[in-house]
């Protein structure tokens, strides 16, 4: 599939691995909850409870040697619990985790809330999940108004590529951007290695997170001093121009071109519209065109690419600290 959520087939019918509430997602596969679902229904919804990820120890050839044993991820099939599915290899030390025990993790460390998303990428060897935040921040300058809505994402993987993650992530509803950014003063992504356990991380997950309100401040901080800046229709393309010059080749020149085209529909758009003539329009049209606009990249191009939609991707998420870097740089400095 172009997106990488998993696709399986139960009693004749194809499912995905995925869950929203209210809204489908930008892909339109898996199921859309009408009403809200506790964990448990949650994790059932999406096809992602009683996995059974587990471990089984990897048989050394004859005439091999190895000073380590070594282990494979395996999970239960959601589609067919008579077979299983080998998710990847790993060490020794490696601790799986149950989606069971992440979803619990991301309850935990809000007292409950409201699911909002779950899924499964890349054939189950990475989940997440979303949870609603209470707070929800509303920009207002002079008639430029936008309201952000503030999420929890926890994430793992079950082939030892990634550990497990708490992120907190504000989401411009208008189009769904991801708008992660780097504070000064507030973390924003918790990590659990997969040789730790999850006892006792809790408590240090919500302190390093800061879930009780500073990073949400601070970021709302950084986007209120952009949404007071003006800037014109000029500035905005000097602004393409500087983060995108095009190299003196002709293909060079032709993807600026292709680009520039792009992301002059999306400052034009009814998307912006609220907030056009603003810096922080224009981080929110740059951001609107590396997230959505653009191809994934590599042999994982389809997983990067719904990672950055996710949040999750670190790669992404400095190039879109890149971008605030430029657009910040519009501010006067008495601002």
């Amino acid at each position: 599939m172009p997106d990488n959520i998993e696709i399986g087939t139960i009693d004749g019918e194809n499912v995905a691995t995925f869950v929203s509430y209210r809204e489908p997602a930008w892909h339109e596969l898996g199921t859309v909850l009408d009403e809200e679902v506790d964990t448990k229904g949650m994790l059932s919804a999406g096809h992602l409870d009683n996995w059974n990820v587990r471990l089984e120890e990897v048989e050394i050839p004859e005439g091999y040697y190895s000073h380590k044993a070594q282990f494979r991820t395996v999970r239960t099939s959601p589609f067919d619990r008579t077979t299983s599915d080998i998710l990847g290899y790993v060490g020794e030390r490696y601790k799986p985790f149950q989606n069971e025990e992440l979803f619990a993790f991301g309850d935990a460390l809000l007292d409950g809330g409201r699911w909002e998303t779950g899924g499964s990428i890349k054939n189950g060897t990475k989940v997440f999940g979303s949870l609603a935040l209470d707070r929800r921040t509303v920009l207002d300058d002079d008639g430029a108004a936008d309201e952000i809505d503030n999420y929890l994402l926890v994430a793992t993987s079950h082939d030892g590529s990634a550990a497990i993650t708490a992120s907190v992530t504000p989401i411009r509803v208008v189009c769904a951007n991801t708008l992660n950014i780097a504070l000064a003063g507030a973390k924003q992504t918790f990590k659990i290695r997969h040789t730790q356990s999850m006892q006792g991380k809790v408590q240090a997950a919500r302190e390093a997170l800061a879930l009780t309100d500073t990073y949400i401040d601070l970021w709302e901080q950084e986007m209120t001093t952009l949404l007071q800046t003006e800037i014109t229709n000029i500035q905005f393309e000097e602004l393409v121009s500087k983060i995108y010059a095009p190299k003196d080749t002709k293909a060079g020149v032709t993807r600026y071109e292709k680009r520039h085209d792009v992301l002059w529909d999306i400052w034009t758009s009814d998307t912006i519209e609220p907030v056009f003539g603003t810096a922080y329009g224009a981080y929110n049209a740059l951001n609107e065109e590396l997230m959505w606009n653009r191809n994934g990249r590599g042999d994982n191009a389809t997983e990067n690419l719904l990672a950055s939609r996710s949040g999750f991707n670190p790669i992404w998420n400095a190039e879109n600290n890149a971008l605030l870097t430029a657009v910040k740089a519009l501010v006067p400095a008495t601002a």
